[in-house]
């Protein structure tokens, strides 16, 4: 136990502090919850955010994928599962392993349509079921190309926790939560948002007014690719920099 990384060492000691514990049951409660919600939607065969236009970037790429046949709900069916794997105990480390790769595919696609329903949800997520798997750290540590594995083996449960608040973990997750909020307002020039008045009110009273309505326009009325409005928009907000 000597030979132990700091890595190791601050793992163990996680392992038994009663507010890791609880923080780790939270992530895997609002984590089951989100997938079993979007994913009945699927097994139901309801199209997900049924209320974007279908010419609305996120709108056409879920319509499309409403119409793929069995494929969409078998996706449901794995967000199910893998929420029902993460909260039952035992199979707590093969949920968040099956979980992982969906919930980071949503994240990348919700951030490079700049879709505001999951921009800022996404991210988080990714980032509890991380926290997820870090506490599963035990067991996931021998399918990891590690060359030395800690001999620590599987680490059972306390009879009775640490009780010692820890102030720099939780600082850390509210301040991750701000910047991710702070990214999502001001991360970027323009957003698509879900609607063209919603859209509008970004550069309302302002120098960019007209061409932040044409890029409304371009992205809800025309139904243009997203990256050719983006650049007409960068384009045209340049030269008036340069005015």
């Amino acid at each position: 136990m000597n030979n132990l990384t700091k890595f190791d060492q601050f793992y163990l000691k996680a392992k038994h502090n009663k507010w890791y514990w609880y923080f780790s049951i939270f992530c895997r409660i609002i984590l089951a919850y989100a997938f079993i919600v979007a994913g009945i939607v699927k097994v139901m065969d309801e199209k997900f955010a049924s209320g974007l236009s279908e010419i609305h970037p996120m709108g056409a790429y879920l319509t499309a994928l409403h119409h793929t046949g069995y494929y969409y709900p078998f996706i449901g069916i794995a967000q199910i599962l893998a929420a029902i794997l993460l909260l039952i105990p035992r199979t707590v480390t093969l949920g968040a392993l099956l979980y992982f790769p969906i919930i980071v595919n949503i994240c990348i696609l919700s951030l490079a349509v700049r879709f505001e329903g999951s921009f800022v949800t996404s991210p988080l997520m990714v980032l509890a079921n991380l926290y997820i798997l870090f506490w599963n750290y035990d067991r996931l540590k021998y399918i990891l190309p590690f060359k030395k594995i800690p001999d620590y083996g599987i680490v059972k449960k306390p009879e009775k926790y640490n009780s010692k608040f820890p102030f720099l973990f939780f600082g850390g997750v509210g301040a991750t939560f701000v910047l991710i909020i702070l990214i999502f307002l001001k991360g970027f020039d323009i957003m698509p948002r879900n609607s063209m008045k919603d859209c509008k009110k970004q550069y309302d009273n302002t120098k960019y007014e007209t061409i932040g309505n044409e890029f409304c326009e371009c992205v809800h009325s025309e139904g243009n690719f997203l990256e050719n409005c983006l650049d007409a928009f960068e384009e045209k907000k340049k030269e008036l920099d340069t005015d």
